[in-house]
């Protein structure tokens, strides 16, 4: 079925998507059947469309969307170019950080495919000149009559606009595209598919789509450049003791010994293990705020054990509690 879409367009299998527009433009303004007298008119312009559409519909759909690099878009600028289009493309953090893929629905134009993009279609109309009321003669600053400059002294005008563009030569419709976004993509940057954008014409190469990145707020996560931070509840008996605990990363977790200390606020950096690098950019670092957070009840168990851990403070009161130790010895001396 390809082989008879190519050869109903006259076309080498292959042809790329510019060719095929224009071998269905230039066949549908011969074969319409508002502008051909001949029987079969009408149905060698349902071949030719239909051949349009098949071939169309065939181009590659699933595209890699790269960031937008200035200086090649600048060098393609010199290029006459449809125009571009612009859209956000919100994602979630997790997906701005690990690249994923995206379904992105837009509206672009096409050439209308029952004028093939020429605007003119259909019935030729008439209509009176606005500016001689169809009289086609006005008077000039001296009372003259002189012939309307407007219509040329016809006194009307004759049109043929297409019934479905409205004379555009437009057509717009829905675009759908798969693309694979890149990992590291920051609120802000952009990502150019190049060609995307408002459909080519015979005068004009095919404008460029660009999706300016929007992430979304996370739950947890806040970003900082490429740092990330959260904050999280511990125990002030685990801020204490040290040991082993779990912070959070976007995709998971990870182990990281703490520090025997006060049993206050505090803040940890990891290294490289913020939100992900690109191209020159290195990864960022990974800033977790420790809220001290002290138990509330006590069962008995509980409380037998803490009895016990402070007497064992108490032997050692100059270099556990030394606060408490000055303030006895100067309030109960030997």
């Amino acid at each position: 079925m390809s082989k008879v879409a190519w050869a109903t367009l006259g076309l080498e299998p292959g042809a790329d998507a510019n060719a095929v527009k224009r071998a269905y433009r230039r066949l549908a303004m011969r074969w319409h059947p508002d502008r051909n007298t001949d029987p079969h008119a009408t149905e060698r312009f349902k071949e030719i469309r239909a051949a349009y559409d098949r071939l169309i519909e065939a181009e590659p759909v699933d595209y890699e969307a790269e960031a937008a690099d200035e200086e090649s878009a600048a060098s393609e600028n010199s290029v006459p170019r449809a125009a571009d289009i612009r859209l956000n493309l919100e994602l979630e953090l997790a997906e701005a950080a690990a690249g994923c893929a995206e379904t992105i629905v837009y509206v672009r134009g096409k050439a209308c495919v029952t004028c093939a993009g020429s605007g003119k279609a259909g019935m030729v109309r008439t209509r009176f000149c606005g500016a001689c009321h169809g009289s086609g003669r006005i008077r000039d600053a001296a009372r003259h009559l002189v012939p309307c400059p407007d219509c040329g002294g016809r006194g009307f005008f004759s049109e043929q606009i297409c019934p479905d563009c409205g004379g555009s030569g437009r057509d717009a419709y829905e675009a759908s595209l798969e693309i694979k976004v890149p990992p590291g993509m920051l609120a802000g940057d952009e990502l150019r598919l190049a060609g995307q954008g408002e459909m080519a014409t015979d005068d004009l190469a095919a404008g460029d789509l660009y999706l300016t990145i929007v992430i979304r707020s996370h739950p947890l996560f806040s970003l900082s450049g490429r740092d990330l931070h959260a904050s999280m509840p511990v125990s002030a008996l685990q801020l204490m003791a040290g040991g082993e605990i779990r912070l959070p990363l976007l995709d998971g977790f990870m182990a990281y010994k703490l520090d025997a200390g006060l049993p206050e606020r505090r803040e940890l950096r990891v290294a490289g293990k913020g939100f992900p690098g690109r191209g020159r950019n290195s990864a960022g670092d990974l800033l977790i705020e420790l809220l001290a957070v002290f138990p509330r009840q006590l069962n008995a168990r509980q409380r037998k054990l803490l009895l016990q851990a402070n007497a064992a403070l108490a032997d050692t009161l100059a270099e556990s509690l030394p606060e408490i130790d000055a303030w006895q010895q100067t309030h109960f001396p030997p």
